[in-house]
């Protein structure tokens, strides 16, 4: 065998070996763009309004049990201070189960942000579509309850094909995705390494915006930024910006072949 041809075959195996090594999407990055809550320690401790009904409150109860697995945050259960709608409360999570209408969504999570930082969250179970098959059971209530709550941290999907990753985070209705896995609670230690100097309250100005707005409807979500394959390409993420550093996101599951109304 000749030099040359030696020499190519050391080529061949190197970079078969190199894309062994390149990760996966279950090793992949899957921060919501970086934001976070402010803190000036670590662990700190994040109030999760109860706004549930009796069927809901045992999938929150696991839900803040597994995210407080994390060496990073600690979630307490507190009383709900929310209306119907789910207005979000300044500095804590509103969680809330309602039927919330035939708009299409599942389970909707949303954080107001202030230069870069979670001012309050809010994340929403639609009952329209939970009370009916395929989601009237255990399994789909913690995936989507562990998901929509992972989401106020700053947590994005890790995968949004549809493969089953084993966590709470990807979108399958494998039984095993009702919980958080190894790669979030990483991802968590990442999003959250650094402190900041300060974790003063956020301003009125910050947690009153949208206030007036319907953040049940989709019009009202703003731009689309990111696709969600698993469901034929819909939006999985938008933006609504209203300035001054002041933006509400909105992550959204959509009810599989759902019957949408027209608003």
């Amino acid at each position: 065998m000749n030099v040359a041809r030696i020499r190519m075959l050391a080529l061949a195996s190197f970079l078969l070996i190199a894309l062994a090594l390149i990760p996966t999407s279950t090793t992949a990055t899957h921060s919501w763009g970086g934001y976070h809550w402010a803190r000036t320690s670590n662990p700190f401790t994040l109030s999760v309004g109860d706004n549930l009904s009796s069927t809901w409150k045992p999938h929150l109860k696991t839900s803040i049990a597994d995210w407080s697995k994390s060496t990073v945050l600690d979630l307490v259960a507190v009383p709900g201070g929310a209306n119907k709608r789910c207005s979000a409360t300044a500095g804590r999570i509103e969680v809330c189960n309602n039927t919330y209408g035939k708009n299409g969504w599942l389970g909707l999570a949303q954080i107001w942000l202030s230069n870069g930082h979670i001012s309050q969250g809010t994340a929403k179970m639609n009952d329209t579509y939970f009370n009916t098959a395929p989601y009237n059971n255990s399994a789909e209530r913690n995936h989507v309850m562990c998901q929509e709550v992972g989401h106020t941290f700053g947590l994005g999907h890790q995968d949004e094909s549809g493969a089953a990753l084993g966590t709470c985070m990807d979108y399958s209705s494998d039984a095993g995705s009702q919980h958080p896995n190894t790669h979030d609670y990483d991802m968590l230690k990442s999003i959250y390494s650094h402190v900041d100097s300060s974790a003063a309250a956020p301003s009125a100005d910050d947690t009153n915006v949208g206030k007036d707005i319907d953040l049940n409807n989709p019009k009202e979500w703003g731009q689309a930024v990111k696709e969600d394959h698993a469901h034929g390409g819909k939006p999985s993420l938008y933006v609504r910006d209203f300035g001054n550093g002041r933006k509400i996101y909105t992550f959204v599951v959509w009810a599989t072949d759902a019957d949408t109304e027209t608003k």
